[in-house]
């Protein structure tokens, strides 16, 4: 197991930075542009950035040959492109390209999506707080969240369950997809990493682990900690996406990763004002981790420490999240519906189902739902 950061990360990969030398506006908000690859005309994506009013756009450029780049980085001048020298996994790019921004917040999107509505300087105003509300909050943060989450429709013009929730059911941990029907519905986290983002809470929170390499996991450990350090992550129907492409898969298989991820946010018990790993729990992590009782106790052990050292962070443990999360009376049907279209919209490729093989006595198993 690596070591678990208590820190923002990055990754340890080489890359080199071209352009961005100026700034197209002063709204607040810039964007993140990945590549997910395809044939995507890259002038008209960045056409369509510019038009929006993004400050400044940051686009993480996949490993190769890149003949464009320096016409590009002359015709769109506020544009920093990445030149990544290795491929690296969703949240890697998305802390590197932070590492390279300055502005409040950012719109992190991928090259096979579309703004339908929705303009920087509105979408700025709307999730900015203003001096008055700050003053009465007390908080020095520029945003009203962590994260705003879109509305994104498909090909086909339907609108897709994105936002994701965590349910106790009968001492099992789910995940519900469901479609965004109002304003400021909480979710999990961003589907797909989309969304925009307060760049102070995002640096504090620690962004995304660098030492996962599973994307799904990697979302799964963002939007749990972001959630049990009190953080929110909520839905907005001011913007609206469109994937011009298939809805790419995720994989929830079983692996390391997810252990990581249990030590980290289903482990902890949350007591007074602070959150611990009781020692108490090694054997049945032992018993089910598949490593050696030295290799387990290391990480184990690594796991303690690093909840130890943000034990003040905590708000709530995984029991308490799952139990007092909200649910629309108005949705519950429409969660249920979509349990029954999520293999077609949203396709998942773990071997496993997502079963966790593994938890705390509350906690026994935790299943993705399908």
């Amino acid at each position: 197991m690596n070591t678990i950061p208590s820190i923002f990360s990055l990754p340890a990969s080489s890359y080199t930075v071209v352009g961005g030398g100026c700034r197209a506006a002063s709204t607040g908000l810039s964007a993140v542009l990945l590549n997910r690859g395809g044939r995507y005309p890259r002038r008209t994506v960045f056409h369509e950035l510019e038009k929006a009013g993004f400050d400044n756009i940051v686009s993480v450029e996949t490993p190769g040959e890149r003949y464009d780049i320096e016409e590009l980085s002359g015709r769109f001048p506020f544009i920093k492109f990445i030149l990544l020298k290795e491929t690296i996994n969703l949240g890697e790019q998305i802390n590197l390209a932070v590492s390279e921004l300055t502005s409040p917040l950012f719109f992190v999107l991928w090259n096979d999506l579309r703004i339908i509505t929705g303009e920087a300087e509105r979408m700025a105003a709307r999730i900015f707080l203003t001096r008055e509300e700050l003053s009465k909050q007390g908080n020095s943060g520029a945003g009203k969240r962590l994260c705003t989450i879109p509305v994104i429709q498909n090909t086909r013009f339907q609108i897709l369950p994105t936002l994701t929730a965590p349910e106790l059911d009968r001492k099992t941990v789910k995940n519900l997809f469901f479609t965004p029907l109002r304003e400021g519905t909480p979710s999990l986290y961003p589907f797909d990493g989309v969304g925009v983002y307060d760049r102070d809470r995002f640096v504090k929170l620690g962004g995304f682990d660098c030492g996962l390499s599973n994307v799904y996991w990697q979302l799964m450990d963002f939007g749990f900690r972001a959630h049990l350090w009190g953080e929110a992550i909520q839905s907005t129907q001011l913007i609206r996406l469109s994937y011009n492409g298939d809805i790419p898969p995720l994989d929830s298989t079983i692996d390391e990763n997810y252990r990581r991820f249990y030590l980290k946010n289903i482990s902890p018990v949350f007591s007074g004002d602070a959150a611990y790993i009781p020692l108490r729990r090694f054997p049945r992590y032992f018993f089910h981790s598949g490593d050696g009782p030295f290799q387990a106790w290391d990480d184990f052990s690594e796991g303690r420490r690093w909840v130890a050292e943000n034990k003040f962070r905590f708000r709530r443990d995984a029991r308490s999240l799952t139990e007092l999360w909200e649910y629309p009376v108005n949705e519950l049907t429409v969660m249920e519906e979509n349990r029954k279209t999520i293999p077609e919209e949203l396709p998942d490729t773990g071997k496993e189902k997502g079963i966790f093989r593994f938890g705390n006595p509350e906690l026994s198993n935790i299943r993705e739902k399908p």
